[in-house]
């Protein structure tokens, strides 16, 4: 479980977040909300131990992450908003660079990237270099390079962001069967037919503060709307021009 307990975060004159608190189950997908500038990128980048928060806790596991950021690096696979691949390298050797960074040994990397590669469809541009990549080729090798160490805890930053309809599909399916194995799988996204489609539960975030925290079906019954898009509106305090 990722547990997030009223952690705040500045940058010089901006306060991005405001003794945020949710938590993220086992077994569940949690879908993180809210408008440009909420917060969300700065909270996810305090669980990828990235940056360390101002004040309060954040654990993933058993691990706080400003404790012990190698060890939460190994209980967490994340995939960020920008997949960051080496273009001079191929699709397998970006997976195999994280795998050995992770401390798996080269069989073990290899039986791995050939169980991805089968999951994930990448037979046909696994061993290319990765410059030139479709936006769902570079997310496909960007999410098998978040998996490869088979960690506990997945955290997704718009995954779907320019895939067409079929890739869209494909990763859903993907992140589906995260959540039937156990793993513990928080994602931000901006598209609400992806969050209805998948999610269990909703943490809206709205001016750097949690404004919502609950399941999809609360999360409508308390804006008194069937719309997802409506109710998240309402639910993050955005004024409409």
């Amino acid at each position: 479980m990722i547990c997030v307990e009223g952690i705040s975060k500045g940058f010089k004159d901006v306060q991005a977040v405001k003794e945020i608190s949710f938590d993220a189950k086992d077994g569940r997908i949690t879908a993180l909300l809210g408008p440009n500038g909420a917060g969300k990128s700065t909270t996810l980048r305090i669980l990828a131990t990235v940056i360390q928060p101002d004040e309060g806790k954040a654990t993933v596991g058993d691990i706080e992450v400003s404790d012990d950021p190698m060890a939460v690096r190994r209980e967490i696979g994340v995939l960020p908003h920008n997949s960051g691949l080496y273009s001079r390298l191929s699709g397998r050797e970006n997976i195999r660079y994280f795998g050995e960074l992770q401390g798996l040994d080269r069989d073990s990397v290899s039986r791995r990237i050939d169980e991805l590669v089968d999951q994930l469809n990448m037979e046909e541009f696994i061993d290319r270099r990765t410059a030139g990549f479709s936006q769902g080729q570079k997310i496909k090798v960007g999410l098998a390079r978040a998996l490869i160490h088979n960690p506990r805890h997945v955290v997704l930053d718009e995954p779907t962001n320019g895939l067409d309809v079929m890739a869209t599909r494909a990763l859903r399916k993907i992140i589906n069967d995260l959540k039937k194995s156990g793993k513990c799988v928080l994602f931000s996204s901006h598209i609400m037919q992806e969050v209805d489609a998948l999610c269990d539960d909703v943490v809206v975030i709205g001016h750097g503060e949690v404004k919502f925290d609950g399941t999809i079906e609360s999360l409508r019954s308390r804006a008194g709307t069937e719309d997802l898009e409506e109710a998240f509106i309402q639910m993050a305090g955005i004024e409409e021009e």
